[in-house]
């Protein structure tokens, strides 16, 4: 359990400095297209596939850090214990089934990417839609892990803590 959590830290804290690499695209997207009235499909889409990686790959982390944004109306002032089962309860009936359903539904979706190498449509893109397509399963395999490990965590502050 610690490896895999362990895993999902080192995979979003690496992900996260790509952050400051698509600002940097960004700037020179910008640059280019009002400075030098100059611009390149393949630059536009590199900055994309950062904005995808980012996402994608710093989703799970992001859950383990308890990053994500949630109306915690009633959850903000609720007790530990009640923190527990709404996450238990979240994992198990929200999750994981989302997760899983991206799973099998993009499977055949990246493998006809995957069986042609698939590209760019666009003249001058990049030759790596079928990499990008790569993220999804990608995505909901870090998510699936990151719900059980969730899952878990709330089971054990569940049972050891002391009912309200």
């Amino acid at each position: 359990m610690e490896i895999l959590a362990s895993i999902i830290n080192k995979i979003g804290r690496s992900v996260a400095w790509l952050v400051l690499a698509m600002v940097l695209l960004i700037f020179l997207i910008v640059l280019g297209r009002y400075v030098f009235n100059a611009g390149s499909i393949a630059i536009q889409e590199a900055a994309t596939y950062l904005h995808a990686m980012v996402f994608m790959l710093a989703a799970a982390w992001t859950l383990s850090e308890d990053g994500h944004v949630r109306v915690d109306i009633f959850y903000r002032d609720a007790s530990p214990r009640h923190k527990a089962w709404v996450n238990f309860l979240g994992s198990l009936i929200f999750l994981l089934p989302f997760a899983i359903f991206i799973l099998v539904t993009s499977w055949n979706y990246v493998a006809a990417s995957w069986s042609v190498f698939e590209g760019s449509r666009e003249a001058g893109g990049l030759p790596l839609v079928w990499l990008l397509k790569s993220l999804i399963p990608l995505f909901a395999v870090l998510m699936i892990s990151q719900g059980l490990l969730l899952a878990l965590k709330s089971l054990a502050q569940i049972r050891f803590s002391t009912p309200e």
